[in-house]
């Protein structure tokens, strides 16, 4: 049976329970999940070595923070994830706007009640998940927004400007005894950084000239873009030096951590009678393709290039290869090197070039995907040992392929050249025919790139032959 809650102030007191300050409880969660080996934040990957032991320090000692990184750099997930560290419920003054602590209210409404009724004062619990508030900081963000301002339907009531009970909270005393996350810190107006620290160091409120004070009780993280943040002067200095730690994020480290990253966040759907599966060397070629883009001369490094490129593209050759196995029937739909040209549509929105030209966003892709299959296939197979394969295509062999070819036609075609069917094999833990047929594509289009077969393209086809085949 459950241990019942108490429900009034004098029940609270009578269990002995301590309320703790937001810091102070974040710090205690902490300090359990470290003794206890636990997790620290599900979900996070690559942060493990950098980001999360940052993250760790500034909950220890206590200090708002600042996460500066480009954009898809999961730091609005990073401050979303901290409410895991708060405790699963904590009690409030009940019906109180601001969340008021029971043994010590800040609001007069809540104060006028204690003053009144004392012990008997109702509370109610409030559910960790409700204890988190986040804005999008845009230059159109007002006081009133932000925290607070005078109702004038309160005022029609009768009640004086000056009176506290006139004002409607904002968002930030709305999260009082929680955690405040504002988005792209500098997009917010001078103005209203004034307000935000005079909530964060003075802890009082000013509306309308009429001066409240709240000793709010909140943890406070801020995101930026590093170039907005350090180099236009776009935030008060008075602010910047008041978040206790400023931690850099930054993008997966490796192809590995970037494949482990699409693979979580990608967006699933069960399809009745139809399975995907995904070839470690198609993994590997989409986490690459985003790698190289961050790297490439042709983009604008500046703007950063997310991660949900890899997320998206991973999803577009999935999607592309569901569509060929629903209308060809098979059971089974395994991505190919003929799908990824379905990126451009999920890659193209993302990046921006150094280069307006026109059309040019599809050739630097185009080049990006040779590029990482180039470098995946070089990893993953010899060249020398596939001589037999190109031998066969150089006596006049040619093979075609498309993003509605059958697996029936690339098992007819593997069996047709000595030592294909082997090197595919090697390249999967599963050699189920669909995946086999993606195995004999990467193949084919790694030793083209190798220079070793020639390519012919036709519009949604693509000839593989030999470099003497028409000798």
């Amino acid at each position: 049976m459950a241990e019942r809650k108490p429900k009034t102030i004098g029940e609270l007191r009578a269990s002995g329970y301590k309320v703790l300050s937001v810091k102070e409880e974040l710090r205690k969660n902490l300090i359990s999940k470290i003794r206890t080996g636990a997790p620290i934040f599900e979900g996070i990957i690559g942060y493990e070595e950098s980001v999360i032991p940052q993250t760790e320090n500034a909950i220890l000692s206590g200090q708002d923070m600042i996460l500066l990184g480009e954009r898809g750099q999961a730091k609005s997930r990073m401050a979303r994830a901290l409410v895991s560290l708060l405790d699963d419920e904590i009690p409030l003054v009940a019906g109180c706007e601001i969340n008021d602590n029971p043994y010590a209210p800040i609001c007069m409404a809540c104060r006028m009640a204690v003053a009144e009724q004392g012990e008997q004062v109702e509370i109610a619990w409030l559910h960790r998940d409700k204890r988190y508030g986040e804005k999008l900081a845009t230059p159109d963000i007002t006081i009133a927004d932000l925290i607070g301002e005078v109702d004038p339907i309160k005022v029609a009531e009768g009640r004086y400007l000056s009176d506290e009970l006139t004002i409607h909270y904002g968002l930030i005393p709305r999260t009082n005894r929680g955690i405040f996350c504002i988005n792209e810190l500098p997009d917010l107006a001078e103005r209203i950084q004034v307000g935000l620290l005079n909530i964060m160091e003075e802890r009082d409120v000013q509306i309308r000239g009429y001066r409240v004070r709240l000793p709010l009780d909140l943890y406070v993280v801020a995101s930026a873009n590093p170039e907005d943040y350090t180099n236009r002067g776009r935030i008060i200095t008075p602010l910047k030096d008041r978040c206790g730690s400023e931690i850099r994020t930054h993008y997966p480290r490796t192809s590995q951590i970037e494949m482990e990253i699409a693979e979580q966040e990608r967006t699933r759907f069960e399809d009745e009678g139809l399975s995907s599966s995904v070839p470690e060397f198609m993994r590997e070629i989409v986490a690459e393709i985003t790698q190289l883009a961050r790297r490439s001369p042709d983009i604008n490094q500046r703007s950063g290039v997310s991660v949900r490129v890899s997320i998206t593209n991973y999803e577009n050759v999935v999607s592309n290869a569901v569509k060929r196995a629903i209308r060809l029937g098979e059971e089974r739909a395994v991505p190919r090197i003929s799908d990824l040209a379905s990126i451009v549509a999920s890659t193209a929105g993302k990046i921006e070039l150094e280069s307006a030209d026109e059309g040019r966003e599809e050739h630097v892709i185009d080049k990006l995907i040779q590029n990482a299959v180039l470098n995946v296939f070089n990893r993953s197979c010899n060249v020398q040992d596939l001589e037999p394969v190109v031998a066969r295509f150089d006596k006049g062999f040619a093979f075609e392929v498309s993003d509605q070819m059958r697996v029936s036609d690339y098992e007819r075609f593997g069996r047709q050249v000595p030592g294909l069917m082997e090197a595919a094999h090697a390249l999967l833990e599963d050699t189920h025919p669909a995946m086999t047929a993606s195995a004999i594509e990467f193949i084919l289009e790694g030793l083209h790139l190798n220079r070793k077969l020639n390519k012919d393209k036709v519009t949604g086809k693509a000839q593989y032959r030999g470099h003497h085949a028409f000798l």
